[in-house]
């Protein structure tokens, strides 16, 4: 049996989602196969699938046969058109494709030579994680290991074989107890449960068992098998899977020292704030070092979709890496300053140098330290009205970093995550107790959920979108939900159930017009009725609109009318006032939130808002700008919400204004 579906996988086949797609499809007792472009590959091997290289939209087919192949082949396609399909345990800091990072990188690749400047000389190379730090060398360069090269007796190759897969064994078994920590993070635990799928891979195992078959030593053609898959993934047009050729040749590694009887040298012994050198490292022994003793890490290969530079990224150590032979440079340094920023590293900086690094670390240590004291403040205007600075947030995983921040509640709660993370729809239960658990972790402070916004450029399980030739001009948001009465009522009910917490606020995007809210609350009343009918206990809510399209601009003064708050989406506002698409770099100039234009949409809905005696909100990025912040408070803003890491500036900005007064 066969069936074709187009890949919605976030980014595509990647690391993790390869290997959760392959779990999946080893629960079958059918043989099961993707085909891309007409080449066939076993769905139960990591390395062959990373290798097909499938991408997000494009169209495979899945095989199976066997007697489970219908169930096979409805699993796997369910999974393929999911787009958090393996991504479920992350969060937006952790292991992933590209889009992982919690800092864009500058590039992929980078001049190896170092650079003609003033000062000493800088040895640049790919800005990996962002940062800067100064502190001792700690060099970190194993020994390289060579095969014996010895031919196999016809007697001896079945006892290799053995040696081998006990070798194997091993290797995985240590990565289990890894996997096992407490300590581990989401991400680094997706990092090395994908290099456990690598280590027993047929790909991997069964080229070493057939060199081994033809006289190899167990450790030389464990180098060479490792050598010809990193080769095939080098060889990918795709940054992401080439970064991956350093994976496999870090499993290698770890299988040859078992053969070896030898350990890796450890990472145990690292200074506090010293700074990482190495030629590589593994990403699983970064993974198990002392990570919060590290300042920085520098290494000659890599790049900044590797899995060191996404470690790196979410545990906030700067890196920069794909210095090439230059590394070697650093091998005798004393001290060395890095500049994850520029991608730049200075080994033995003078004392210009080393007094400019330790001001930038003092300067961002102090701004960090400073912005603390700011978690527990209750921001106010001159005139003693409260400014709530809340979060925004897609996931219960992300509200300790809310509350971490000082988060005054949650401004803006994006529901599709929770949709786009499971297989099918999630239940009218599933999401009560998520929405309830929401509420009572932000209580007395207000939580506003949005109502599911989804479109045809970025689809879920369950819900088939039409071809749109623009989706942000389309079928989505409210207007989806409408026509879609069996998918909203359970999110309505589901939120009559949660507001009995009492701060469940809920949210409309994208509504253009009056007629929009009027059936939904025609609909919460259905809900409600139903609910009651049934003996379900629930509460009201408050309903508010998002405003993010020029016609709610335009009609806001009757919209302020209809519902008890407003809260501005700047990102879609802006994109729709300016007429420019805030995806595409060409006319990214015009997404300017501070286009006379776009200021003027925002003013307009705020003396609308505060004329009909409503709350008026904002939940885009512009929110959390200390540049634009006093702006939004003088129009009669009373809320923002922001990303977590901006809401402590955001506070000291408010503060500020009114300790000016």
């Amino acid at each position: 049996m066969e069936r074709s579906t187009i890949v919605r996988v976030h980014e595509g086949l990647h690391a993790r989602p390869a290997t959760r797609f392959v779990k999946l499809a080893k629960g079958f007792e059918s043989d099961v196969e993707l085909v891309k472009d007409g080449k066939a590959v076993s769905a139960k091997s990591s390395v062959k699938l990373m290798l097909l290289a499938v991408k997000e939209n494009q169209e495979v087919t899945v095989r199976a046969n066997g007697a489970d192949a219908i169930e096979a082949i409805e699993a796997l396609i369910g999974y393929l058109e999911n787009p958090r399909a393996g991504l479920d345990d992350e969060s937006e800091a952790g292991e992933g494709g590209p889009e992982a990072a919690v800092a864009t990188p500058a590039s992929e690749t980078a001049p190896p030579a170092a650079a003609a400047v003033d000062g000493p000389p800088k040895l640049q190379g790919v800005a990996a994680s962002e940062g800067v730090a100064i502190g001792p060398a700690f060099a970190h360069f194993p020994p390289e290991i060579e095969g014996p090269g010895r031919r196999l007796q016809g007697d001896e190759i079945e006892g290799e074989l053995e040696r081998f897969r006990g070798a194997v064994a091993s290797v995985q078994a240590r990565m289990d107890r890894t996997l096992a920590e407490n300590n581990l993070s989401a991400g680094d635990r997706g990092i090395v449960a994908a290099l456990r799928d690598i280590a027993a891979d047929d790909s991997l195992t069964g080229e070493v068992e057939r060199l081994i078959k033809g006289g190899d030593d167990a450790v030389s053609a464990v180098i060479a098998a490792s050598a010809t898959i990193a080769a095939d993934f080098s060889a990918v047009d795709d940054h992401y899977l080439n970064a991956r050729a350093d994976d496999v040749h870090a499993v290698g590694r770890q299988i040859c020292l078992v053969l070896l009887g030898q350990d890796e040298v450890s990472l145990e012994t690292i200074p506090q704030g010293a700074i990482l050198i190495a030629d590589d490292i593994g990403a699983w022994d970064l993974a198990r070092a002392p990570l919060k003793r590290i300042g920085g890490v520098v290494c000659g290969h890599g790049g900044a979709t590797s899995h060191i530079a996404i470690i790196a990224r979410s545990h906030g150590i700067p890196a920069v890496l794909g210095l090439g032979d230059k590394v070697n440079e650093l091998r005798a340094a004393s001290q060395v300053a890095i500049d994850g920023n520029a991608g730049h590293v200075i080994a033995d900086p003078d004392e210009t140098a080393r007094a400019d690094f330790a001001r930038r670390v003092e300067a961002a240590a102090k701004e960090r330290a400073g912005l603390k004291v700011f978690k527990g403040v209750t921001p106010t205007r001159a005139d003693g009205t409260v400014i709530e600075v809340a979060a925004n947030i897609g996931s219960l995983e992300e509200i300790e970093a809310a509350q971490e921040a000082g988060a005054m509640g949650v401004g803006l709660f994006r529901t599709e995550l929770l949709f786009m993370r499971h297989m099918h729809l999630p239940s009218e239960d599933m999401q009560a107790e998520t929405y309830s658990a929401l509420a009572k972790a932000f209580a007395p402070h207000s939580v506003i959920v949005r109502t599911l916004d989804i479109g045809g450029d970025k689809p879920i399980a369950g819900i088939e979108f039409p071809d749109e030739e623009n989706p942000f001009l389309g079928w989505r948001g409210i207007r989806m939900c409408l026509d879609r009465p069996d998918i909203f009522k359970r999110q309505l009910r589901a939120l009559l159930r949660a507001a009995l917490h009492g701060n469940i606020k809920v949210m409309l995007p994208m509504v253009s017009e009056i007629a929009e809210v009027t059936r939904t609350r025609a609909l919460v009343d259905e809900c409600a009725a139903e609910l009651k009918a049934e003996g379900v206990p629930y509460a009201g809510f408050e309903l508010g609109v998002m405003i993010e399209t020029p016609a709610a601009v335009l009609i806001a003064p009757a919209l302020a009318k209809e519902v008890a708050f407003f809260s501005i989406g700047t990102n879609d506002l802006t994109q729709y006032i300016m007429a420019a698409d805030r995806l595409n770099p060409t006319v990214a100039k015009l997404n300017d939130v501070t286009n006379p234009a776009v200021m003027s949409a925002i003013e307009l809905t705020a003396k609308a808002g505060v004329a009909a005696g409503i709350m008026v909100g904002m939940c885009g990025e512009a929110a959390g700008r200390p540049d634009l912040i006093p702006t939004f408070v003088k129009m009669g803003l009373t809320e923002l919400s922001m990303s977590p890491a901006s809401i402590q500036r955001a506070k000291k900005t408010i503060a500020a204004m009114a300790a000016e007064r």
